[in-house]
């Protein structure tokens, strides 16, 4: 760390708990309590009010920070575009907006035109809408659900959290709104819950993905206009689909003519060691949505990107005032975006992160299948590229989840060792036992070690 703040450390804590409304915290403890301030950060390691030092394996705390901490090159972008321009409404085009753009769907065969806004929750209510209003322009309003799966989330906003596969997560937030359906996941190592335990490998994975072809059939193929996945579940488990589950979940789509969207949110821009996560699986989306690692945390961006067929139908009649897309982002016109997510690329390009996410994830996946050797707790891991969890169970034989404050007691004490670990917590009633892991794509064989390690210590701390 450089160094401390210059003014009184302890008045900005004061500030904080005074006036500070954190996410995703409950705020009774601040009544004793200081709250964590991170002040500084570089590499991967980040340093707290107290000056002490973490390594942070969850980029951000959100799977964000994915090039690293204290990056001139994109910082410097950002200064110069912002004196340059910091904004005009997307209803006008910008110099950095069309360079990133031109970038992004040269890396996307089959996508081709962009739509820049603030949130990943506010580019997956972009797909919704686009969906619905071409049901109204195709098919006389009729096909209009959107189909969403288990243990799926999109996002925070009333629209995205009625896609929302995460029931605790939604608790208390209802009613929410009609016209989403909810299509079951596709967890092998709970391939029980489906009703499914007699298969395995392909053959699980076509059967999990005819579990959506039923619920289509159910409601009816000529009400249902649009599905939306992800590549690699995040929050809800780290859930890779198993094989032959995607190229079985085309196939439906193309079947009864329903729109494919694919949630990159977090798998984007690298995470899994492709540029995005549905590459991983060789099939085609009509929507795919980004956040996170767009500009890894330097600027806010997120992005809805379609295909040109897509995006033809919104302008077929033009005088028709209703035809085109009628929505704004207001600061999707924010150019420090596009200028940080070009950055952002560059450095991906340059310094090869895709392969060392690659080379990285094995590494690390070899490592928590040696902790699984060792530690009976470990139910299953599982993961790609460097995007992994850690399934915690009472019984391998039950497959019985450990209670959330156990899970919550390793993320603690990885802490206390001065390591920054995720879990998932507070989603899904009774399953919230994964440990998650989503460090750097700059990350180091040492760095990896060292996670490991200190979870290897966690663990025989809480569990014995």
């Amino acid at each position: 760390m450089d160094g401390m703040l210059e003014n009184d450390i302890q008045a900005v804590v004061d500030a904080d708990r005074a006036h500070i409304w954190h996410h995703l915290t409950q705020h009774k403890p601040f009544e004793t309590a200081d709250p964590r301030i991170i002040i500084e950060g570089k590499g991967m390691r980040v340093w707290d009010q107290n000056g002490k030092e973490y390594l942070d394996a969850v980029s951000g705390g959100v799977w964000t920070v994915n090039v690293g901490y204290g990056r001139e090159q994109i910082a410097d972008a950002v200064r110069d575009q912002l004196v340059k321009l910091c904004y005009f409404a997307q209803s006008a085009g910008s110099v950095a907006g069309s360079q990133f753009a031109e970038k992004l769907i040269s890396k996307m065969p089959g996508m081709s035109r962009v739509y820049t806004t603030n949130s990943g929750s506010e580019a997956n209510e972009k797909a919704f809408k686009m969906i619905r209003q071409i049901a109204h322009k195709k098919y006389g309003g009729e096909k209009y659900k959107i189909l969403y799966r288990d243990r799926d989330y999109h996002g925070g906003t009333l629209a995205t959290m009625s896609a929302g596969g995460q029931d605790e997560r939604n608790m208390q937030y209802g009613p929410f709104a009609p016209g989403f359906v909810r299509v079951p996941h596709c967890m092998e190592y709970r391939k029980d819950e489906l009703g499914l335990g007699h298969l395995s490998g392909r053959e699980f994975g076509i059967a999990a993905a005819n579990l959506i072809e039923e619920v289509i059939l159910r409601e009816g193929p000529e009400t249902v206009g649009g599905l939306c996945l992800e590549p690699v579940t995040a929050g809800g488990g780290v859930i890779t689909p198993p094989e032959g589950y995607w190229e079985r979940v085309q196939e439906i789509c193309k079947q009864y003519d329903i729109l494919l969207h694919i949630d990159e949110v977090v798998c984007g821009i690298g995470r899994t060691g492709t540029w995005f996560g549905y590459q991983q699986y060789g099939i085609q989306p009509d929507f795919v949505t980004m956040a996170k690692g767009v500009a890894s945390g330097y600027a806010a961006i997120a992005l809805c990107v379609t295909t040109e067929e897509v995006f033809e139908m919104f302008k077929s009649d033009p005088t028709d005032k209703l035809d085109h897309f009628r929505d704004i982002s207001t600061f999707g016109g924010c150019v420090a975006g596009p200028a940080a997510a070009l950055e952002n690329m560059k450095i991906i390009e340059d310094e090869g992160l895709l392969e060392n996410c690659d080379a990285m994830g094995a590494r690390m996946m070899g490592n928590l299948q040696a902790l699984m050797e060792k530690h009976e707790i470990i139910g299953d891991v599982r993961g790609k590229g460097l995007f992994l969890g850690a399934e915690l169970v009472k019984d391998r034989v039950t497959k019985e989840p450990v209670e959330e404050k156990d899970v919550m007691a390793v993320v603690a004490e990885c802490g206390a060792q001065g390591l920054i670990i995720g879990a998932s917590n507070r989603s899904i009633p009774g399953r919230n036992n994964v440990l998650c892991f989503s460090p750097a794509l700059i990350v180091t064989p040492e760095d990896v070690d060292l996670i490991t390690e200190t979870v290897d210590r966690a663990l025989t701390k809480v569990f014995g």
